[in-house]
């Protein structure tokens, strides 16, 4: 039986131009309806405005401490304990913390309405950069 093509980080190829992991996992969650190009322009356009904004830095060095800024590091699980549910603190694992962060930048964007998508992804990667979000907020509305 041949082996199936799965969505895997083994699979997972860098982006074309910075050569990224963390960029091409962003970007395929970004996509679109399989329109990865489009999902590309955003992303590299988001990058080009950050570049003229934050200049003494590389863009995707703000990207990449914009992503470790807004990483979890725990989170509260439900657990049955006699009948009753308590909410545990418990540490996050690596992958779910990069899933988590990318899933809450791309919220926060697309929560705000009236401009293009690569402006207010340009400006999210600005204010997680400088940790001016407050990304608890995001994250108990982005799980209700």
């Amino acid at each position: 039986m041949a082996d199936r093509f799965t969505a895997s980080s083994t699979q997972l190829k860098p982006d074309p131009k910075f050569h990224s992991i963390l960029a091409s996992k962003f970007i395929n969650c970004l996509m679109h309806d399989g329109k990865k190009s489009v999902a590309q322009a955003v992303f590299y356009s988001a990058l080009e405005i950050v570049k003229s904004k934050i200049s003494d830095q590389e863009p995707i060095d703000v990207f990449t401490q914009a992503v470790e800024n807004v990483k979890p590091s725990i989170e509260v699980r439900s657990r049955r304990v006699g009948g009753a549910n308590y909410q545990v603190p418990t540490q996050v694992n690596h992958k779910r913390q990069q899933t988590l962060a990318i899933r809450w930048i791309l919220l926060a964007c697309r929560g705000k309405k009236g401009r293009p998508m690569h402006q207010r992804l340009a400006e999210e990667f600005m204010a997680a950069y400088r940790r001016e979000v407050k990304w608890r907020e995001i994250a108990v509305i982005g799980s209700a």
